[in-house]
């Protein structure tokens, strides 16, 4: 960086590598600051245990509990959040009202603590007060028998249970609508859009045992050590072996280039680190198609002068439609691959050459990927580029799509989806003798338009924080407020339990780490991780407040209280969650013995025919996929025009932010900060430390994120990058993949104005 650059406050280097001592010293303040210091010990000790509670924060797997403690950094972050001695009680809320509420920023929001109480909001007072559950269930109950099934909108976050999230599917499907927004829509719905029509299933194929196999990982559009941080572990190990890890992303992240492992005494003690990624390519955002493409084409190329480099077996036997794909990748011209990748010929023959020598590749991708208006076809660039040589259905290959939170993936599973297939449809009809709904019902985005135009008029959340996590806020606010019925299942306030409807219930939820005790005795709940593996997770923390309730329990009391005729014994189902998991493996193939299966250390995999090379596809194939142009999104006109990237800093988990800093990006206490390269900079006068706004450059769209300070970064010329949810105002409802309803969060066209006060300023100077 620039050493005579004008000093910035809350922006400063920071030089250490990801992990290492910084990672302790920030899981010390984060026990410090939330938690009971004799509980905290044994607690952490238990995550990821085999006999213990799964981390409510990311969906990494864990491998055969190698090390005395399997949790992270920002493992330990969602820990002692969650486990958090703080309260919000009836008193802190009679003092203080919803509106004065509204003004706390979201980091205050959450850090007051657990709810102890079930609320309703009191119009009069303008606070939310106390309320008995059976009341709660009744007057809901009430609500929704008064509305039309599709009227109400049944969200669910990731991380909700197996079992949480089944019960809640029934509820919905009994009740007569498949409105299920998740928060799936908002991140990996390319992948579970994408990935089934290339090859059959929308879930990843590899396991953490293909790590140990593979040759090369090529790693695309993610950030595992804020995102996915026990991923660093095994990025360490392929590191320290010497396997190739190459990356694609516009942002210089600190835990992709050096990382030092915490559970190493060596480098704990020197001090030192170890460099992660092999090669480094700062692709443009939204650049990764071409980049892909370019990758392809230098394949096909070597292919055409020296042959044995695509597996022509593999794709005769396997797969249909390579032709056509070769033919679009030959006609795709160098000179517009290089333009929109912002990577040169040389660089992605230079991949390409590698990939061509490894036996065994993996790709990992994230958001970076998916988050695009081309986002499904992004993924299925992937799996193209994977079957080209062969490299699904063998060890140490595959692909690898990084879901975030602990359970997103499980909850599709088990049927929290607006597009339900027959079989399953069929399976509930012929347990329970209802007829579900046929009809697709609303993703995310078809959700909030539904409630901003007035077609839906109630909004259950099992967890999460629906309205912030949804782009548009300007329009995604007001639609909340003007609902008939909002109800939250939650454990810590929220900026959408405050935008409050005509009636609005928060009902307070047992944490993973806390003692789940019903009729039957101590109960476990179970959870999917990104590769496919199902496990018993059961927390023994004494729960936050006497009246929480388990997330099952909460839901089969409102179901009960909506559905007078319901032939379901929604009680007997939470006095023993081992019956929810019975009709789990009734409804749900692949859940054979379940309640045994989980009783076992580790848990079992569900099946994933491509990783035996059976596609179930319409054809039986696996398919190539053509993908046309090189864009993948909007493309606007200007030599001003940017492409905006929404980023999670490091004290971040999806909407809730544990503190202001991001340490690897060297800003501390803040987060109205815009990302730049310099050049960029330069380009449109501007200097680190300026005062900007922000406006979407789509036509038609008038959105506007003010008064931001633009910093210098090692980004990628025409990528800028600023803070989730806080840019997710800039986000226009309707600009999203229309193949899978993502919103396109990861390049937004946006031009950044000086703030005509700074223009006065300096004018005023001169």
């Amino acid at each position: 960086m620039n050493n005579k650059r004008r000093a910035v406050p809350g922006v400063r280097p920071y030089d250490g590598p990801a992990g290492g001592w910084g990672a302790l010293k920030a899981t010390a303040i984060a026990v410090r600051t939330q938690m009971d210091a004799f509980n905290a010990p044994a607690t952490l000790m238990r995550t990821n245990q085999p006999d213990g509670f799964d981390c409510p924060g990311c969906a990494w797997p864990d491998k055969e509990h190698k090390s005395t403690f399997q949790f992270c950094e920002n493992g330990a972050k969602a820990v002692t959040w969650e486990a958090t001695s703080k309260r919000v009680t009836p008193e802190f809320l009679a003092a203080n009202t919803v509106t004065s509420l509204l003004s706390k920023s979201d980091f205050e929001l959450e850090g007051y603590g657990r709810l102890t109480h079930p609320l309703v909001y009191d119009r009069a007072s303008d606070t939310l007060r106390p309320l008995p559950w059976e009341e709660a269930f009744r007057r809901i109950g009430e609500t929704l028998r008064d509305m039309a099934p599709d009227e109400v909108e049944f969200y669910t976050s990731g991380r909700a249970s197996n079992e949480a999230a089944w019960l809640f599917q029934l509820f919905a499907r009994e009740l007569g609508t498949n409105n299920f927004p998740d928060c799936s829509n908002m991140c990996h719905e390319s992948t579970s859009v994408g990935l089934p029509q290339s090859i059959g299933i929308g879930k990843g194929t590899v396991s953490l045992e293909d790590f140990d196999d593979t040759e090369l990982v090529l790693s695309i559009g993610h950030n595992p050590g804020t995102n996915h941080p026990r991923m660093m572990g095994t990025l360490h190990e392929l590191a320290r072996r010497g396997v190739p890890v190459i990356v694609f992303n516009p942002l210089r992240e600190r835990a992709l280039e050096r990382f030092a492992d915490p559970q190493d005494i060596i480098e704990m003690a020197t001090l030192r680190s170890t460099n992660i990624a092999s090669t480094y390519y700062q692709v443009k955002a939204g650049g990764d198609a071409a980049a892909l493409k370019g990758i392809g084409k230098a394949l096909l190329a070597m292919e055409q002068a020296q042959g044995k480099v695509l597996d022509h077996p593999f794709i005769e036997q396997h797969t249909q439609g390579f032709e056509a794909f070769a033919d679009d990748l030959r006609q795709t011209a160098w000179h517009e691959i290089e333009r929109e990748s912002g990577l040169t010929r040389q660089e992605l023959e230079q991949v390409a050459m590698l990939y061509a020598r490894s036996n065994a590749t993996i790709i990992t991708y994230g958001m970076g990927i998916t988050q695009h208006n081309k986002g499904t076809s992004n993924v299925r660039l992937i799996a193209d580029l994977l079957l080209m040589r062969g490299n699904i259905g063998k060890p140490g290959a595959g692909i690898c799509p990084l879901r975030g939170h602990s359970n997103v993936q499980g909850n599709r599973t088990v049927g929290i989806t607006e597009k339900p297939g027959a079989e399953f449809l069929a399976n509930l009809q012929r347990v329970f003798g209802f007829t579900p709904p046929q009809r697709h019902g609303h993703d995310a985005v078809k959700a909030l338009q539904a409630m901003i135009d007035g077609e839906a008029r109630a909004l259950l959340c099992l967890g999460g924080n629906f309205a912030v996590a949804m782009p548009d806020s300007e329009r995604a606010f007001p639609a909340m407020q003007k609902l008939d019925l909002s109800v939250h299942v939650g454990t810590k306030l929220n900026r959408s339990h405050l935008l409050v409807a005509k009636q609005t219930f928060l009902l307070p939820c047992l944490g993973r780490t806390e003692l789940d005790i019903q009729e039957s005795g101590r109960q476990s709940i179970t959870v999917e991780d990104s590769m496919s593996m199902v496990h018993a997770s059961s927390g023994k923390l004494r729960p936050a407040s006497t009246l929480l309730r388990s997330e099952p329990a909460i839901v089969a009391g409102m179901a009960q209280a909506a559905l007078p005729e319901t032939r379901v014994d929604w009680m007997g189902l939470v006095a023993d969650y081992d019956k929810i998991r019975d009709l789990i493996e009734q409804t749900v193939p692949g859940f054979d013995n379940y309640n045994a299966r989980i009783r076992r250390p580790g848990g079992f995999r569900m099946p994933l025919p491509p990783t035996r090379r059976v596609w179930p596809t319409p054809t039986g194939k696996a398919m190539f996929s053509v993908f046309n142009g090189v864009h993948e999104n909007t493309q606007v006109e200007g030599d001003d025009v940017l492409r905006m990237i929404t980023l999670r800093s490091h004290d971040q988990y999806n909407t809730t932010i544990y503190a202001m800093d991001d340490r690897y990006r060297g800003i501390f206490g803040r987060r109205d900060v815009l990302f730049m390269n310099e050049q960029d900079m330069a380009s449109l006068k501007l200097e680190h430390g300026d005062r900007v706004d922000i406006h979407t450059a789509l036509p038609g769209s008038d959105l506007r994120l003010e008064d931001i300070t633009v910093v210098a970064y090692t980004i990628a010329r025409g990528s800028v990058g600023a803070y989730y949810p806080e840019a997710n105002v800039l986000v226009p409802l309707d600009y999203i993949d229309r193949e899978s309803g993502t919103p396109s969060y990861k390049s937004v066209p946006v031009r950044v104005r000086l703030r005509s006060k700074e223009i006065l300023a300096k004018e005023s100077i001169r």
